[in-house]
């Protein structure tokens, strides 16, 4: 572990996971925007966008435990335990640190309700689960403010592709909304035994 340490490969780690982490989150945010209003791609069941949301934010909370272990065993990074979970107190970049911490602890929360949710009542669950969102900006926020490649033309791209996706989702979203609840396609019911030939 030691020379893995003293490597650039923790570095790498680091910042490897975390670009994933927010590539999953965006993907996260899309279909929990997507599917709060029941949309599913045509000919696919709803269960199964269901689905793929639960496993896409389960993939992403190994990412950000990856990075989050990766940046405090990373010497280069000087990141404590304390400053992972507790915002702006980090020695270095506390700033940025401090916005990772807040949308670790928004995560954190989203996931023990969602483990408790059987003993939480549904109006409580979903406060917690709207509170969730404010991660990704958090999220967002860390990734480009903190690091070496923070200036890249790269992360800025990926970093805009995020903005571009969830805008765009929550723009389809409130047009949605004003448009107002959808009304499922009505069949005309056979009368006759003739009709049912």
């Amino acid at each position: 572990m030691s020379a893995l340490v003293t490597s650039n490969a923790i570095w790498y780690v680091m910042r490897g996971s975390g670009v994933v982490s927010l590539l999953l989150l965006t993907g996260v945010v899309g279909l929990g925007i997507a599917t709060s209003r029941r949309w599913s791609p045509k000919r696919t069941p709803r269960f199964v966008t269901a689905g793929l949301h639960r496993s896409i934010a389960l993939l992403s909370v190994v990412f950000v435990a990856l990075h989050v272990l990766s940046a405090v065993f990373d010497p280069y990074a000087v990141v404590g335990v304390a400053a992972v979970f507790v915002p702006f107190v980090a020695g270095r970049s506390a700033f940025w640190v401090g916005f990772g911490a807040l949308s670790l602890d928004l995560v954190v929360a989203l996931i023990v309700s969602s483990l408790l949710r059987s003993h939480l009542s549904p109006r409580l669950w979903r406060g917690v689960h709207w509170l969730a969102y404010a991660a990704w900006p958090l999220a967002l926020a860390h990734g480009v403010g903190m690091g070496s490649d923070n200036g890249t033309i790269w992360l800025q791209a990926i970093a805009a592709a995020c903005v571009g996706t969830v805008l765009a989702l929550v723009g389809w979203r409130l047009g949605e909304r004003a448009r107002g609840p959808k009304r499922l396609e009505r069949r005309p019911v056979p009368r006759l035994a003739e009709d049912l030939q």
